[in-house]
């Protein structure tokens, strides 16, 4: 019996693997960290977990998927409708009116995200959300450290902590924006863009792996300043405030990652201004933009 080459063995290994975990199912959880008025100023940083395992649906297709996040028909579904979104004050000190606020905020989403998704003709489904006082454990692991906010894939559940800190120096411009982040991982996987993405990595050395982590949050990142477009000009959404987030995130976007996987700090504040200008999906695509611009 012939033997077979090595390359050969390489390559059929690898296919064999990425079905393997296709078959296995998509495992995710992204996590990331409000922040207060006060937070930013001291460097408050978002985190973010692997997942235990991860695939896409389309491991098999010579190009892994890849058409459905760089030409998503979400892209062409112009601007994100303007809901109406008013989701009241955070008073410090209130569970109640935190609680609310995440719920209301939650539901300009599903109403945002969903009108767009019947003009792509694609199917929407909303996410879970569930607010928290404590750590839980996930079906994607344990709860990390620090975390404020996770969104995992296995339930697509939004989980949302409410803490001490967050209840006496709430600031509802960074909490928006952390749950319209974690809503954008939601409108990738149900997309599809997660199918290509996730396949990938399997795939990939090192400095691969980085940035397509880098363009999945950055998307993300993104997808979440287009939604708070949708509110410019508003008590919640101020000229000010926004651009002090976006310099914020300029000057300490990438402080608290060891590795690049969420793109350099002016990286960071170039996809949320992006996002917050044109308000349009299509503005988010990293999939198909140059290397330069998810560094």
């Amino acid at each position: 019996m012939n033997s077979v080459p090595k390359t050969k063995l390489a390559a059929l290994v690898a296919a064999t693997l990425a079905l393997a975990l296709a078959a296995a199912g998509l495992v995710l959880v992204l996590v990331d960290v409000t922040m207060s008025a006060e937070g930013l100023r001291n460097g408050a940083q978002q985190l973010a977990a692997p997942p235990s395992r991860a695939s896409g649906r389309q491991a098999g297709a010579p190009d892994l998927g890849r058409a459905m996040a760089t030409r998503n028909p979400l892209y062409r579904t112009g601007r994100l409708s303007d809901v109406n979104c008013r989701p009241g004050a955070l008073p410090a000190r209130s569970i109640i009116a935190y609680r609310r606020f995440l719920t209301r905020v939650t539901a300009c989403l599903n109403r945002v995200w969903g009108a767009q998704f019947r003009k792509a003709e694609m199917t929407f489904t909303k996410p879970r959300l569930r607010i928290i006082t404590r750590k839980v454990r996930t079906p994607c692991g344990v709860w990390n450290a620090g975390a404020d906010g996770v969104y995992c894939s296995t339930d697509r559940t939004m989980y949302l902590m409410i803490s001490k800190d967050q209840l006496r120096n709430p600031f509802p411009l960074g909490i928006t924006r952390l749950i319209a982040h974690e809503y954008g991982h939601h409108v990738q996987q149900i997309s599809g863009i997660w199918n290509y993405y996730w396949t990938a990595r399997t795939l990939a050395g090192k400095a691969r792996r980085l940035q397509l982590s880098r363009k999945s949050e950055l998307q993300a990142e993104c997808f979440s300043a287009a939604f708070m477009s949708t509110m410019r000009g508003s008590d919640l959404v101020s000229d000010a405030d926004w651009a002090y987030t976006v310099e914020w995130f300029r000057k300490n976007g990438a402080k608290g990652w060891p590795q690049n996987d969420h793109g350099r700090g002016p990286t960071q504040a170039a996809w949320m201004s992006r996002g917050f200008e044109r308000g349009t999906p299509g503005a988010c695509n990293t999939w198909a933009t140059a290397s330069r611009n998810v560094r």
